[in-house]
């Protein structure tokens, strides 16, 4: 175990977390809503430290960032716990280990061994996804140092649920992120995941203050969060306060976990919320876990020719050169490309 960053010890040696935007109030013994950060005597730990249940080299556009290194690998890895509770969540047996099994697995994994792989595998950057970065955010930070100083870039992969002031700490190492915007409904956010829908939003201005590179992915299920007027308000959400060059991904539900009531999300869905973003100004809108969809693609957003092309995580054409348009010279949006 490792002493926890950013609490404070109450009376009767409870103590307050503020890693992230729960704030939980935890009692000795007790863990925070993340299964993975303990109180012992009035100091906070995390139980996955160095602790990774999975990691693996994939390709970027499978975070999916489209705008940063495209075609680039990166090197993946998670450890047990959550601070969300999806109902939909398609990586439960790792995230939710620690609520529903009461375990935390994992192999042990010093940040310079991380390191050490992610450079072995030619990765261009390193990404804390699968679960949620946030909750074994020591570890991410320790790993997002050693990797800086190898010349290779970190990106997270995450709910925005992070606080402020953990998030402007890490700023210096953090280059990227894909962060969800789940939905724009209150009460989705509650049912569904356990959070708050304002701390999300509010967390992903601060990602865009900071100056770090982001792009926004919404997984559309029917029934709960696939109404137009919601997907426009999503579209207009990121015009007016993020900025028309965010890439905004929309991506298709299948059942899964908890949640296996709506069906799997129709193309023509995806198709319309594309449709949405585009209409609203938004530069850059993808339709993804629809292989072969012209929504994959990257289209300049001055001349509409195909810059990207793309099948799956796979490049087919690539008409960029220093950051511009090969066709009509405009720069396109993002870092690496």
């Amino acid at each position: 175990m490792k002493e926890a960053l950013f609490y404070e010890t109450l009376d009767d040696q409870k103590v307050h977390c503020f890693l992230c935007r729960h704030h939980c109030k935890i009692n000795d013994g007790k863990r925070g809503l993340c299964g993975v950060r303990e109180n012992k005597g009035g100091t906070l730990y995390t139980l996955v430290y160095g602790l990774p249940c999975s990691y693996h080299v994939d390709p970027i556009e499978k975070k999916p960032l489209f705008h940063f290194y495209p075609g680039s690998r990166a090197f993946s890895i998670a450890t047990a716990g959550c601070n969300f509770r999806c109902r939909h969540c398609q990586n439960h047996e790792i995230s939710q280990m620690p609520r529903d099994d009461g375990r935390i697995n994992g192999q042990k994994m010093e940040p310079s061994e991380v390191v050490e792989l992610a450079a072995k595998s030619g990765c261009k950057s390193i990404s804390y996804t699968y679960t949620e970065p946030t909750i074994f955010y020591e570890y991410a930070l320790d790993i997002a140092r050693l990797a800086k100083e190898r010349g290779i870039y970190n990106n997270f992969v995450t709910n925005g649920y992070i606080e402020e002031e953990p998030l402007k700490a890490i700023r210096p190492y953090l280059d990227a992120a894909n962060i969800d915007l789940k939905g724009f409904n209150k009460e989705f956010y509650k049912k569904v995941c356990g959070a708050e829908l304002e701390g999300v939003l509010d967390t992903i201005k601060v990602y865009k203050s900071l100056g770090i590179w982001i792009e926004l992915t919404t997984l559309v299920i029917p029934g709960y969060n696939d109404k137009e007027e919601e997907l426009k308000a999503i579209a207009q959400f990121i015009k007016n306060d993020l900025g028309i060059e965010t890439p905004w991904h929309v991506s298709a539900f299948y059942p899964t976990y908890k949640l296996t009531d709506a069906p799997r999300t129709p193309a023509k869905t995806l198709q319309k919320a594309r449709e949405i973003g585009i209409e609203e100004g938004l530069r850059y809108v993808y339709m993804g876990n629809i292989p072969g969809s012209d929504g994959e693609n990257t289209y300049c957003w001055s001349c509409k020719k195909l810059i990207i092309g793309r099948y799956g995580y796979a490049i087919s054409e690539y008409n960029i050169k220093d950051g511009a348009c090969t066709f009509c010279g405009a720069i396109i949006d993002g870092v690496g490309l």
